[in-house]
């Protein structure tokens, strides 16, 4: 499975895109609904402007014709002396020039756009095949149309107009309006991604609290059908959780007392009837070993604490340390603050000084060990015994799971390191288990330095 998983080819994403692309649903589907209502609006606008070009054209071309035909009827009416006044007069008024066509104008092609296209073939039709035009000349910008004015006459002249009846103004109210309705529509999309992501919040922290023990109250089943099931399922489920959980408590409560109470009447009989010193001492140490298996299934199964604490790491490890002695020998350092949950990091460093006692032998210290690397809290447990091998280590963090003879005997469910395993992952830490140099076993708790955050028991 490894082997497969590996040959899988992994997508990478930069980071760069990460940080930018949105995570929350909210805004996800906010932006995806924006965009596909600004590309919507987009598309509308190029097809509307290439709808009216063919009619803009035609309107231009029909006005172009009109200019040069009042212009040339102008021009044959009025007698010669008065045609410069005239010519003036239309220019200043009208802003229509004309002039005669050289054959040295520098005249540029028209651009190689639609309108161009549809105004110079209406304009053929208009005013004949001959006509030309231009919106340069001579290094002017304009409307430039040839025409004949005077019958006979072979000269041709240019009818200059100015560029900005081209073009089409967009009117600035249409902006206003356009953007009012714009955000409107951004306004309604927000407010439908919100109603459909609300009773996904809702339920996000329900669920978090339910990771954190607790039992959230019942959601309303209310909204879509969909959202209806996913709630209803959610609090079928939370209560089923409740229910369990208080099961377990009974539970507990019923093994812890029905299964101590024969323990304490054979340590007692043990005590008063047995008489071999030697065979007295085999029974109490059995009867201690199953009161410990009896304790390792209870604190196994019940539920850790959720409440975090900020307390001094180094305060805490003197506390365990003084309370067996010389048998536990402390490095603890400065003073190192962190965010817990302090019975259960306390209940993982006994539990793993409690293993290194048990198997470092009676002669041998157990160190302990507290310090600060890579942005961690490393607290470490050395103990001088047989060890255990580099391979066994990820196995023996499982439940009911037990190395060899040598390591752990016969003692013990194989609950211990599972639950040091258990309260370190809520911490979002990890346990290592390694050979010691010299001989023995290095068991580190490492945590990150926001133990705060929090991880799935």
């Amino acid at each position: 499975m490894q082997l497969i998983r590996r040959s899988l080819p992994q997508r990478i994403v930069p980071r760069s895109l990460l940080r930018v692309v949105p995570r929350s649903l909210l805004w996800r589907a906010f932006l995806l609904i924006a965009t596909l209502m600004l590309l919507a609006v987009a598309a509308w606008l190029a097809i509307f402007r290439e709808a009216e070009i063919e009619p803009r054209a035609r309107q231009i071309a029909q006005m172009v014709a009109s200019v040069a035909n009042l212009t040339r009827a102008a021009l044959l009416a009025a007698r010669p002396e008065s045609r410069l006044d005239l010519l003036a007069e239309f220019s200043d008024t009208e802003s229509v020039h004309v002039y005669p066509a050289d054959s040295d104008d520098d005249v540029r092609p028209l651009p190689p756009t639609p309108l161009a296209h549809y105004l110079e073939r209406e304009l053929h039709e208009r005013l004949g095949p001959d006509t030309r035009l231009s919106f340069m000349l001579n290094g002017e910008s304009g409307l430039f149309v040839s025409m004949r004015i005077f019958p006979g006459d072979s000269g041709d002249y240019w009818l200059a107009l100015p560029r900005e009846r081209l073009e089409r103004r967009l009117p600035l109210q249409w902006l206003g309006w356009g953007a009012a309705v714009l955000l409107l529509s951004l306004a309604g999309a927000w407010l439908i991604v919100f109603r459909i992501t609300r009773p996904l919040r809702v339920l996000k922290v329900a669920a978090q609290k339910v990771g954190a023990g607790k039992t959230p109250p019942v959601l309303p089943e209310t909204g879509p059908s969909e959202i209806v099931a996913v709630t209803a399922a959610f609090n079928q489920m939370s209560a089923d959780l409740a229910r369990l959980e208080a099961d377990r408590a009974l539970l507990l409560a019923g093994v812890s007392h029905d299964l101590r109470t024969p323990l304490t009447r054979l340590r007692m009989e043990a005590e008063l009837s047995v008489a071999d010193a030697e065979a007295r001492a085999g029974m109490e140490a059995d009867i201690a070993e199953m009161d410990r298996t009896i304790s390792q299934f209870l604190d196994f199964a019940r539920p850790l604490e959720t409440t975090t604490e900020a307390i001094d790491l180094s305060a805490l490890l003197s506390e365990i340390a003084a309370r067996y002695g010389p048998r536990v020998r402390l490095e603890a350092g400065a003073p190192c603050a962190a965010n817990v949950r302090p019975q259960a990091l306390r209940r993982a460093i006994v539990n793993l000084i409690e293993n290194a006692l048990r198997h470092g032998g009676a002669d041998q210290p157990v160190d302990l060990r507290l310090a600060a690397a890579d942005k961690s809290i490393v607290i470490d447990v050395l103990d001088r015994g047989p060890g255990i091998a580099r391979a066994d280590a990820e196995r023996l963090k499982q439940p009911f799971t037990r190395g060899d003879a040598a390591r752990t005997g016969a003692q013990g469910a194989g609950l211990g390191l599972a639950i040091v395993e258990r309260i370190v992952r809520m911490h979002g830490g990890q346990l290592e288990l390694a050979p010691r140099d010299g001989g023995g076993l290095a068991a580190s708790i490492r945590l990150p330095l926001d133990a705060n955050r929090p991880a799935s028991a």
